[in-house]
């Protein structure tokens, strides 16, 4: 556990993703879902315990509305929840704003990565932002509610069921309005990684190959408001479920 808090700050984990791990992506109504959070590179991630000073938001979307998903502070997994109503759920996460400093080189490496190319030109320069984690997860058994919203700023909403639909279909909005050029990359657990950009409205389709479970992410990043103590603002999206 210390390990992972200490990856979440690290120089380095700043290129990792971040994700949602339910216990079960298709629970039953009535069933208790715990949800861990989780940080790591290519879909295999350490637990980050549940922290006041760390999170913004985590609620659940489903048919009966939207609720906040209650745990214990400094514990994995970070949060508990029991499935009321038939359908899909959506459960959502958003980080408060975390400072971070990185050298020309690392911010250059990082640019390649994550396929940000609407500031490569600044990929000689030194790096000082803030970061935000935008993550969630589709639970449930169903054909309806995959779409719902919560309103983050930076946010991949599925256009079709990501449970069953090929290709599946989603959008990538920007406060709220769709972003085009954004990188999509899909992965699973067995190495699979598909990649796509967004089109003009915001749109993007990914034909994935087999049934498991995934991660969809993208990276975006916009100039810090003037009068800010950092350069740039990072924020990252994810989306993880079942098929």
């Amino acid at each position: 556990m210390r390990y992972a808090w200490l990856l979440l700050f690290s120089l380095p984990a700043f290129a990792h993703d971040f994700w949602l791990e339910p216990s079960t992506f298709r629970p039953a109504v009535g069933q208790k879902v715990t949800v861990g959070l989780r940080v790591g590179q290519d879909f295999a991630g350490d637990p980050v315990p549940r922290s006041a000073e760390l999170l913004d938001q985590f609620t659940i979307r489903d048919a009966a509305g939207e609720r906040t998903i209650d745990g214990f502070e400094n514990l994995d997994p970070a949060g508990y929840l029991r499935i009321d109503k038939p359908g899909l759920a959506i459960i959502g996460y958003r980080s408060k704003p975390y400072r971070l400093d990185l050298p020309a080189e690392k911010f250059a490496e990082f640019l390649k990565t994550e396929g940000v190319e609407s500031i490569v030109k600044f990929r000689g320069q030194a790096d000082r932002e803030h970061f935000y984690r935008y993550a969630k997860a589709v639970v449930g058994v169903g054909s309806a509610g995959f779409d719902r919203r919560f309103g983050f700023r930076y946010e991949i909403v599925p256009e079709t069921n990501p449970l069953a639909a090929s290709p599946v279909r989603l959008r990538l909005l920007f406060e709220g309005k769709p972003l085009a050029g954004a990188l999509v990359t899909a992965i699973d657990h067995e190495g699979v990684r598909l990649t796509a950009r967004s089109d003009s409205h915001g749109r993007v389709a990914i034909a994935l190959p087999k049934p498991g479970v995934w991660l969809v992410k993208s990276v975006w990043m916009v100039p810090a408001p003037a009068g800010s103590d950092v350069d740039w603002e990072s924020l990252w999206a994810s989306l993880t479920f079942e098929r």
